[in-house]
């Protein structure tokens, strides 16, 4: 793709076809530092301006001005100047939603994220007992002829690693932060010439909560993403990246940090250090007993080793449990603070969902996921698996009823909640009305209209939800469920009348019922598969993990879905609505999947096709890919139902045969 197509399209005045050109061309080009391609940044600005996609012109305008090439970098100053002019500018900045005239007001959280403290004592208290116990285990297989002294030794070894844990891991990270991100420590002044007001909040927090100034960092990715660790307030530290100044306005960056500083008021970062360093002391553990375990020596020490394996493993998951709880009570109490802080929780509001489209707008221009976003999951102020969705209502629409339509999944969707157990943050559409009852509070109008969307949550088909939702979780189990089902036909069966084939072929013949009646349910009939865009399919508040729902999209395939795998077979398809994951499967299983990421996929990047496939919504949505078919005419078909049919048919056919052979005798 040249970029002289692309100006010649943008001289002409076919604006569209510009835009859609000269990010083909950004995209390909693999020198970000060339002239070529600061240029095809600057007049893609002018494309974005002319079609009124203001939102991306003035993203990539604050791009140009960090640039390291000092006339892009002039040009785009200068640029910045019609932002303030344009009447579309002015327009979308009166539709803000407003702020409190004051900081500092009390905000009730109306039981919102439960208890901090609570959550905190009961977690680190759980944990701190684990550990405890495990300690314990091991002193006396050992062998102490004193139990007090292998009690003194115990409590010895929980606090010496929670002691080590909580002092040593923010060096740790420091190192690993500076070797894989090369973090950028800076002084308030120059994190005020990004944000004035952002410094202004700093201050006033650090003032009035007797706070140290935290260590300041900056992270040159323009992914946007902020985060905090440490182990004490005064010596915490705060990062963020490029991405946050490019992608927010002033007063949305100002509650982002406003939020990270919560987390330090809080001692988050510290509790969060430790819980989480308990939970891998308790997997360490795990994984030596069971090594020892498997080794030679007295049968009486090697059966302890197993069962304090087995309590560890156990100890390590309830622990997991545990700190994600700890962790999206941790989000919702920043927020809290963020909002009573700067008096503009739509603000905030604002810059959850900027933040998801950011982490959607840079995963659209490159070719695999950011690592910083994927290394910083549990750290950062948004859950990027979540961006999809709310980035696509947002990269659109200027209309918050639609925005908010995509958060109906989140706060009405039983699968919303069985999703979040296990994730770090709670869901958007949850902290986004939380925000908004807090403008409620301070008498504002509210940025989305959440009670909007709860009234059309109320409106939702219960039976509907519900019912499939409780069907679908039986139906995760239908193998297992058939096997038993079988098993107890079978032994039936052979009580009336001694029959060893079925008691053998029954299990069997119920293990491939239940493979097939499973994969029936999630890769439906697909011939009459609708055509639709991404959006529309993120807005069904009715959608399932399990369940799924044939579409037809049209689109571009713009990289890898695979975080850092250059032989990752799942692709990203982008439409005019929003980007989407492709989960692609060969019929020669994994072996397939990995010779067709290395052979076929980098050539199929950047072609236009069609895509059928099934879609599911989890806390990230994604689709099963039937087919895909590109303008020159190449065909990739995927075969996820392929195994299913063959190992559910097999075992039917086998238990069937087994039946028989054995009846026979």
């Amino acid at each position: 793709m040249s970029l002289q197509s692309g100006l010649d399209a943008l001289k002409q005045k076919r604006y569209q076809e510009a835009v859609e050109l000269l990010e083909q061309f950004c995209r390909d080009c693999v020198e970000h530092d060339s002239s070529d391609y600061l240029s095809a940044q600057m007049w893609l600005m002018k494309a974005y301006q002319a079609t009124g996609e203001t939102e991306k012109a003035k993203t990539l305008c604050q791009k140009l001005m960090m640039s390291e090439n000092p006339q892009a970098r002039s040009w785009a100053e200068q640029a910045s100047q019609s932002f303030r002019q344009t009447p579309a500018t002015q327009s979308n900045a009166s539709q803000k939603a407003g702020r409190a005239a004051t900081t500092g007001m009390k905000l009730a959280m109306g039981g919102v994220g439960g208890s901090l403290a609570l959550a905190s004592g009961v977690t680190m208290t759980l944990l701190f007992g684990m550990v405890l116990a495990l300690g314990l285990s091991l002193v006396f297989i050992i062998g102490s002829d004193d139990p007090l002294q292998g009690l003194a030794i115990a409590i010895g070894i929980t606090l010496v690693f929670n002691i080590a844990a909580f002092f040593i891991s923010p060096f740790i990270m420091d190192l690993t932060q500076g070797w894989l991100y090369q973090t950028r420590w800076v002084e308030l002044a120059e994190v005020e010439t990004l944000s004035p007001e952002t410094a202004k909040v700093i201050r006033q927090i650090c003032e009035q909560k007797k706070l140290k100034m935290p260590r300041l960092g900056i992270i040159n990715d323009q992914n946007p993403t902020a985060f905090t660790y440490g182990s004490l307030p005064n010596s915490a530290r705060l990062v963020v990246s490029q991405g946050l100044f490019t992608y927010l306005d002033d007063d949305e960056i100002a509650t982002v940090y406003a939020h990270e500083l919560g987390h330090i008021v809080h001692w988050d970062f510290a509790v969060m250090t430790v819980a989480s360093t308990l939970v891998q002391i308790c997997y360490l553990i795990y994984i030596t007993a069971r090594r020892l375990g498997r080794g030679g020596g007295d049968s009486k020490i090697k059966d302890a080793m197993q069962t304090a394996g087995l309590v560890a493993y156990v100890f390590y998951v309830i622990g997991t449990y545990l700190v994600l709880y700890l962790s999206r009570t941790r989000e919702y109490f920043a927020d809290h603070f963020a909002a009573e802080s700067t008096g503009n929780p739509n603000g905030l509001s604002r810059a959850l969902v900027k933040i998801a489209y950011g982490i959607l707008e840079e995963g659209s221009r490159t070719q695999e996921p950011s690592r910083l976003i994927e290394g910083t999951r549990a750290l950062g102020i948004y859950d990027h698996k979540a961006a999809a969705s709310t980035g696509t209502a947002y990269r659109i629409s200027s209309d918050t009823q639609k925005i908010g339509r995509v958060f109906l999944w989140d706060m009405f969707n039983p699968w919303g909640w069985w999703m979040e157990l296990n994730s770090t943050h709670p869901l958007t559409g949850k902290r986004v009305r939380a925000l908004s009852n807090y403008a409620e509070q301070l008498g504002l109008p509210t940025e989305f209209d959440m009670g909007r969307v709860i009234g059309e949550g109320k409106n939702l088909n219960k039976s509907r939800l519900y019912g499939n939702f409780f069907l679908d979780v039986v139906l995760y189990g239908a193998e297992t469920i058939g096997f038993f089902v079988g098993l107890v036909m079978g032994v039936i069966l052979w009580s009336s009348s001694p029959n060893t084939g079925l008691v053998i072929g029954a299990p069997l013949i119920g293990l491939g019922i239940g493979i097939l009646v499973k994969a029936l349910v999630m890769f439906p009939d697909y011939k009459q598969a609708p055509e639709t865009d991404i959006l529309t399919l993120m807005s069904d508040p009715y959608a399932s993990p399990l369940r799924g729902q044939p579409a037809k999209l049209e689109g571009q395939l713009i990289g890898r879905g695979d975080a850092g795998y250059k032989f990752g077979s799942d692709l990203k398809i982008q439409d005019r609505s929003g980007m989407l994951y492709l989960h692609y499967a060969s019929r020669f299983g994994p072996i397939g999947n990995f010779l067709f990421g290395m052979k076929r996929v980098q050539s199929l990047i950047g072609e236009q096709v069609g895509a059928v496939g099934w879609f599911r919504r989890g806390v990230a949505p994604w689709m099963d890919l039937i087919q895909l078919q590109s303008e020159n005419g190449t065909i990739v078909n995927s075969y996820h139902r392929f195994w299913s049919f063959i190992l559910g048919g097999g075992s039917i056919i086998l238990g069937v045969v087994l039946t028989m052979f054995l009846s026979s005798r």
